[in-house]
């Protein structure tokens, strides 16, 4: 069945590869940011609060397809930031990585910010009365409480990730939505086949990652 689509010609696992890359530095960019956000939004400092909660706002309800192609035409054509980069792939690939984090960090910080409000406020206060400052109980009272309780949904702010990574061929960068496209292109009459392909790859990168985290959450829970 495969054989009629001539996959010798298409380099499937390399797309799936560059789609998994975007996808672990993508998460590991939004969980950063996303945390910070978080502890801005709780922050009892006015300006900090107003700007995460801004920021989530205007970000979230943005079109990612949008942000991704101003990260490729605002930052890179127009400001001629290139990140390091030389190759139009490689800058191209960076600016996707960046365009998917500072998009997913509004989903990473809603999802951390409900795991502070599950913490009892008398431990912040315990803490507070210890001599503790507001980011010493953030890091080391509340936040570590917080990411035990939200890893279900992280998990699926990580698989929506991995599905989101599909628009970053909107400015080039070859990963499996890009090939896909090719392939319909050239194999028009296998479309069908073509889609049941990139349909089974995704969801051997999602499903695995949905029950191992799901498992994960269930046994790091925290008992109340």
């Amino acid at each position: 069945m495969f054989d009629f689509l001539d996959l010798e010609r298409y380099d499937l696992f390399g797309a799936f590869w560059v789609t998994v890359q975007l996808t672990v530095f993508s998460g590991i960019g939004a969980l950063v940011w996303g945390t910070i956000l978080a502890g801005m939004r709780v922050s009892p400092v006015p300006v900090m609060r107003a700007f995460g909660t801004g920021y989530v706002n205007v970000v979230r309800n943005t079109p990612l397809t949008l942000i991704i192609v101003f990260c490729s035409l605002g930052l890179n054509q127009t400001l001629g930031i290139a990140l390091l980069g030389e190759d139009f792939e490689v800058i191209n690939f960076r600016l996707a990585i960046l365009g998917l984090a500072a998009y997913t960090a509004s989903f990473v910080c809603e999802a951390v910010r409900s795991g502070i409000n599950t913490v009892p406020m008398g431990q912040a206060e315990a803490a507070r009365a210890l001599g503790l400052g507001f980011g010493q109980v953030l890091r080391l009272i509340v936040l570590p409480q917080a990411f035990r309780s939200v890893i279900a949904p992280l998990a699926n702010v990580l698989i929506a990730l991995t599905k989101n990574t599909t628009v970053a061929s909107a400015i080039g960068v070859a990963e499996a939505a890009f090939l896909m496209s090719e392939m319909i292109e050239n194999e028009s009459d296998a479309v069908l086949l073509v889609f049941s392909t990139f349909a089974l790859g995704f969801i051997l990168l999602t499903l695995p990652t949905g029950l191992l985290l799901g498992r994960l959450s269930k046994r790091v829970a925290v008992k109340r």
